[in-house]
């Protein structure tokens, strides 16, 4: 795995040191698994996981995105304690480069990402492609 680049450190309007930051150039991508870069298989049927292909579009723009100096994270409803081992040997095994996996992802869809950072969400409808702007309609917590 490659090293995280550095983080700027950031201050708030009061002097104090708050969360530090990744330099603009650099995206912090975070990428499920099931559903988005293979087939989706439910954590009951662990036994698939072994056998499922990757998108070969997905492997591609991850290993893009790594190799450009981005972090990707990936990001699942698999569990840590059960499916730790064979997501990493899954990734290994079809190579994807990445700097981490966050288990334990709320199971169920219908995120509502709260944050005190900027959140772009990119939701995956069949294809891994450069990314284009466009303006949509989104809800933000009332002023």
């Amino acid at each position: 795995m490659k090293k995280n680049p550095t983080l700027k450190t950031i201050f708030n309007d009061k002097g104090e040191a708050i969360s530090p930051q990744l330099p603009t150039e650099v995206k912090n991508f975070l990428v499920d698994i099931d559903g988005t870069i293979c087939d989706d298989v439910p954590n009951e049927e662990p036994e698939r996981m072994k056998t499922v292909a990757p998108y070969p579009d997905a492997l591609e723009m991850c290993n893009k995105w790594y190799k450009e100096g981005h972090i990707v994270t990936f990001f699942t409803s698999r569990t840590y304690q059960v499916h730790k081992e064979i997501t990493e040997q899954w990734l290994k095994k079809h190579g994807f480069k990445y700097h981490g996996i966050v288990f334990n992802k709320p199971r169920g869809g219908n995120y509502h990402w709260i944050d005190n950072h900027i959140v772009k969400a990119t939701r995956y409808v069949g294809k891994f492609t450069d990314f284009v702007k466009v303006h949509k309609e989104i809800e933000v917590f009332e002023e």
